[in-house]
């Protein structure tokens, strides 16, 4: 939240840069708490592939700020310019997140900011990035890394996952998911799912998926099995689970768990429903369970997370 920096020099690949500023530019319509405030920092004048960018302030100004984000680098063989380096280091030394989409993870590592850190990239420059820095735990088949003051992310869709993941951290999941319906994109995908995904949204009407998302969306808070979700889609479990992991990159009960977790969260943030309420109401059965899953989840017990957007300004 507060002060966010987008960090452009010329060699930036202008579609990152557009998605993170379309992000948090503007808060959703409805939203009324505090949104970002958003500069974007470079040298005096900036060519990102076609588009020529006149940033707001110099990049001296990143460590002011309390995020930074750096869009994709084009040419990853080529040395990001060391005055970019210096500020990120510096920004990152003054307390900023700082977060890279797509191959902008070669600019963190040139920084040494994914030292000893687990990090991602697009999936076709995996190698090259733990070639060229020995010192970075590569992951090569997650959408995103979060490292807490340090994000990566992997490609162009999963870019987006990651700045509605950032939106989710600091605003909450109904603002994320004001945020992704605003931009037409699916609310979540768990930064763990994998890179390559035949079919990241299955949106098409003669999908064989098409129907069944939003009848287990409706259906949260009952107890759902995956014989169950294949009888509604009329197909075997096992055509089921092949056609669920091209379409989300995970499995039928764990793409469920993760909607019961979300609408956990929502009912938290927006209802003053106890634990044991939302736990029958997500389907979870009992607040020990509910407590678990959240915890494992999300990093945090329920009481804990609607605390904390309970006491920030809505």
């Amino acid at each position: 939240m507060g002060t966010l920096a987008l960090a452009v020099t010329d060699g930036m690949l202008h579609f990152e840069l557009s998605l993170a500023y379309e992000v948090f530019a503007a808060a959703p319509v409805g939203i009324t708490a505090p949104w970002y405030d958003l500069t974007v920092c470079g040298p005096a004048a900036v060519q990102v592939g076609r588009f020529r960018i006149e940033p707001d302030l110099t990049l001296d100004h990143l460590q002011h700020a309390d995020t930074v984000i750096v869009p994709g680098w084009a040419d990853v063989d080529q040395d990001p310019p060391p005055e970019l380096l210096d500020a990120l280091r510096a920004a990152h030394a003054a307390g900023a997140r700082v977060v890279s989409l797509c191959t902008g993870a070669f600019v963190l590592a040139a920084a040494g900011l994914l030292d000893g850190k687990r990090a991602t990239t697009h999936w076709a420059h995996t190698e090259a990035l733990a070639a060229r820095y020995p010192r970075v735990e590569v992951d090569p088949d997650v959408l995103y890394v979060d490292n807490g003051t340090v994000l990566t992310s992997a490609g162009k869709a999963a870019a987006m996952d990651l700045c509605l993941h950032l939106v989710r951290l600091d605003h909450g999941s109904s603002t994320a998911n004001a945020a992704a319906r605003r931009l037409v994109v699916p609310p979540h995908r768990a930064g763990g799912q994998a890179q390559f995904v035949t079919t990241p949204v299955p949106a098409q009407d003669d999908h064989p998926l098409a129907a069944l998302f939003p009848w287990i969306t409706e259906r949260l808070d009952q107890p759902l099995t995956v014989e169950d979700l294949a009888r509604q889609a009329r197909m075997s479990s096992r055509h089921l689970g092949r056609h669920f992991k091209a379409a989300t990159g995970t499995t039928p009960l764990q793409w469920l768990l993760t909607q019961r977790i979300r609408h956990a969260q929502e009912l938290l943030e927006k209802t003053d429903n106890s634990v044991d309420a939302i736990a029958t109401a997500t389907g979870m059965g009992t607040a020990t369970t509910l407590r678990r899953h959240f915890n494992r989840t999300v990093g945090v017990p329920p009481d804990t997370y609607r605390r904390t957007f309970r006491t920030r300004p809505r």
